[in-house]
């Protein structure tokens, strides 16, 4: 496609030179763009539909990077990509040496946060613009928040410590599903018309100053007026919680209108106080299918324009643990699933319709969510949540304080868990296991294949443990035969070199021993703890290698090592593992060999061909 006007914006000033005709035909090359470069790599389509205009907005008014704008999620980024050169780039988005899908600092002094996870934004931008503010520096910070991250408890955090403040802070909430605030009738409509132009800001601030001058009293007469004009407010918009944490709130105000929005931005830049502006968008605006059926847009595998999104309606981890929660439901009435504004991607949307009572989805809040697990466990209930490994990060406290202290049986389905490929470093999911296993009495497992995942739920809902069951992303490789009930699966020919591995990287540690034969392979199905009875069993190898993929601080590898050191064992051991880095974006093939870990690179390993990375 021709792309008249976007190949020639290189940065954000181009953009101001434009006129209404041009902004316009600006915003049909950008979607276009977007469904174009979206629809052969994948990654978040309906949620950068809806934020054109927006982000041409803001990039009109102010003037980043000395203005700092971050957005949050970050994966609602693309135009603002576009939009500050890296145009001729966007081809490569979420492939290996690419851009990123989400907010990336080093790849672009436009983005000055990374945000690839949610509701960090206004915490962030806050802190720049302090900084700013101390060290003298120009500009001002704007967080631009929305698709769900105003439902992460850190973000009320930051709105209340930042509503304190003075001077032009500025917090945009893309508000893409519903209404914040309530208006009532014409009357607040037409009010909100003249509240957002700037003409009536500047009159209602030079009515202050007069009011100030006049001795004696106009201090007093400011005083009431504005008590007069906040209990108006209050009668025709309600009062809401941005008001109420010292936030001037400007809006609501039409997503989709440039020249609208423009008049707001300018009123807060303009502000001594902080200033919340609610704008108002249609999640994949622009292409119809998006539009009708957002949620099967939000992050999407490459798909035929035209066709749309292919429904997957093969079976994968996800939708396993699913049907499987379901089906132990029907029977144990003190089941409940619980999740954080994840159902479609962690296959609960079942039951989410079964069983709405039981249900809980408790948006972006993984700390919440936890300890909300604990209160259900409390009482009696048999709580799953199912989760992310990149998104359960942020609950660790509550696991340690809320769960483990008390002893709390809480049954973690770790979802993504391992190398998930595209969505690149914040969101590959192998820091799990080393800050899981610090948890006293936790028991962690590791299914390779469906029907191991299967068990692993049900012997969990039939025993009141803090358990941790993790899987990848996807279908299971294949499906060779094992007793996935026992915790581990010896595969000898009596050689004096074993094999270790668990989860999907079993399936390679099989492929590596089809062509070598050289090494025994055990498969670990609960990962942690390990039993005396294991450390027993391979003391008398001379040689053990162990593959697997997570974070080689703090994984299985190096507690087996302890194990094997404190129990006498005498011969080589080896651990190959994530060393000490964060994955990029590429296909989960791809990093499995970069890192050494698939067959071909195990077989290497082993025979001492290579001993790097």
């Amino acid at each position: 496609m021709e792309y008249s006007i976007l190949k020639d914006i290189k940065s954000p000033t181009d953009i101001k030179k434009l006129n209404k005709n041009e902004l316009s035909v600006l915003c049909d090359e950008i979607r276009n763009c977007i469904i174009e470069t979206v629809s052969k790599n994948g990654g978040h389509l309906a949620s950068n539909l809806g934020s054109v205009e927006l982000t041409v907005a803001l990039h009109r008014v102010f003037n980043s990077p000395e203005d700092a704008i971050i957005f949050d999620v970050g994966h609602q980024c693309y135009t603002h990509k576009l939009l500050t050169g890296r145009f001729d780039k966007f081809a490569s988005l979420r492939t290996e040496g690419g851009i990123s899908g989400f907010m990336r600092p080093s790849e672009s002094e436009h983005d000055p946060f990374i945000t690839g996870h949610s509701s960090n934004s206004i915490s962030a931008a806050f802190g720049i613009f302090k900084a700013k503010k101390l060290l003298g520096q120009k500009g001002t910070a704007v967080a631009v928040i929305g698709d769900g991250a105003m439902t992460g408890g850190m973000a009320y955090e930051a709105l209340n410590n930042a509503g304190s403040s003075k001077g032009n802070f500025i917090v945009i909430l893309n508000d893409n599903e519903m209404s914040i605030s309530e208006n009532v009738g014409s009357l607040a409509r037409s009010l909100t018309k003249m509240r957002n132009k700037p003409r009536y800001h500047k009159f209602k601030n030079a009515i202050a100053k007069i009011l100030m001058g006049i001795p004696f009293i106009g201090k007093y007469l400011k005083h009431v007026i504005s008590v007069l004009k906040d209990a108006f407010k209050t009668v025709i918009y309600k009062k809401n919680i941005f008001t109420s944490l010292g936030f001037d709130y400007l809006g609501p105000v039409d997503g989709h209108n440039i020249s609208q929005m423009e008049d707001l931005f300018k009123i807060a830049y303009e502000s001594n106080e902080p200033s919340l502006i609610h704008v108002v968008t249609t999640k994949g605006k622009g292409y119809s299918l998006a539009e009708e059926f957002p949620k099967n847009y939000h992050g999407v595998s490459p798909f035929d324009i035209c066709e749309g999104c292919a429904v997957n309606k093969a079976d994968t981890f996800s939708s396993i643990a699913g049907k499987t929660l379901c089906k132990l439901a029907e029977t144990d009435s003190k089941i409940c699933a619980i999740t954080a504004a994840m159902t479609e991607g962690t296959g609960l949307s079942e039951f989410q319709e079964k069983f709405p009572e039981r249900f809980f989805d408790v948006g972006i809040a993984e700390q919440h969510a936890v300890t909300f697990s604990a209160g259900l466990s409390k009482q009696g209930a048999k709580p799953f949540f199912v989760v992310y490994s990149s998104f359960l990060q942020r609950a660790y406290d509550q696991l340690v304080h809320d769960v483990a202290t008390e002893g709390l049986p809480l049954r973690l389905l770790i979802d993504r868990a391992g190398i998930v490929g595209e969505d690149g470093e914040t969101h590959q999911g192998v820091f799990d296991i080393s800050f899981l296993t610090s948890v006293p009495k936790i028991q962690i497992y590791s299914p390779a294949t469906h029907k191991e995942l299967e068990y692993r739920i049900e012997f969990a809902a039939q025993n009141d443990n803090n358990v941790a069951i993790r899987y990848p992303r996807g279908a299971e490789c294949e499906n060779i035969n094992f007793d996935f009930k026992s915790d581990y699966n010896f595969f000898k020919s009596r050689n004096d070199t074993l094999v270790i591995s668990y989860g999907r990287l079993f399936f390679e540690a099989c492929k590596a021993y089809e062509k070598q034969k050289n090494f025994d392979v055990l498969k670990l199905n609960k990962i942690f703890p390990l039993e005396d009875k294991l450390i027993t069993e391979i003391l008398n190898y001379k040689r053990i290698f162990i593959f697997e993929e997570t974070e080689k601080s703090g994984g299985v590898g190096e507690h087996l090592s302890a194990l094997l050191h404190e129990n006498g064992f005498k011969g080589e051991f080896k651990i190959r593992a994530i060393n000490n880095k964060f994955v990029p974006s590429m296909t989960v093939g791809r990093a499995l060999a970069l890192n050494g870990l698939d067959s071909a690179s195990m077989i290497k390993f082993i025979n001492g061909v290579d001993n790097g990375r």
